[in-house]
């Protein structure tokens, strides 16, 4: 009896795929002649085809059984590795647009806060600051400062003589 007959009756007979055989005569097929699963070698192979009468060459057989299998193995590769791609070019979309909005309202903060605290129109303030320094230093380095600090030092010594006699 096969391993998927039920020992109920001989209607019940499967093939290998598991489904009722058709017909009387498919049922009385020898079942030494059915194989439900693999080879476990390449003897076992050639033993079995001699039982069926014919001869399969079995290298070819597995070559091409190999090619096939490595074809569509490079095939799920390349469709993981794509979909893999897509997938990381939708998140970089994603960044990139995370990325803008953070600039903007960076730049807003920046704004509100100038507003904040320098009132309407800051950034003419800061201009006019910016100018007024420049200005301011340019007049610095304009004067003889060697000579101011050397009339000033004398006049700060007795300031300090003077609090100390004090004291």
């Amino acid at each position: 009896m096969f391993k998927n007959e039920s020992g109920s009756g001989a209607d019940n007979r499967l093939d290998d795929a598991g489904i009722p055989m058709a017909n009387r005569e498919e049922a009385d097929i020898n079942p030494d002649l059915i194989r439900r699963e693999g080879f476990a070698s390449e003897a076992e192979y050639r033993a079995y085809l001699a039982t069926l009468g014919r001869e399969i060459p079995f290298d070819a057989y597995v070559v091409e059984t190999v090619e096939i299998s490595e074809g569509h193995a490079l095939e799920g590769r390349l469709r993981e590795l794509r979909e893999e791609l897509e997938t990381l070019q939708a998140r970089l979309h994603v960044i990139r647009r995370q990325a803008v909005t953070v600039l903007s309202e960076n730049a807003r903060w920046a704004d509100a806060s100038a507003h904040a605290q320098l009132g309407h129109r800051p950034w003419l303030k800061l201009a006019g600051a910016m100018a007024a320094a420049f200005v301011v230093t340019r007049g610095l380095r304009r004067l003889p400062l060697g000579t101011v600090v050397t009339t000033a030092l004398p006049l700060a010594a007795a300031v300090i003589n003077r609090k100390l006699a004090r004291d």
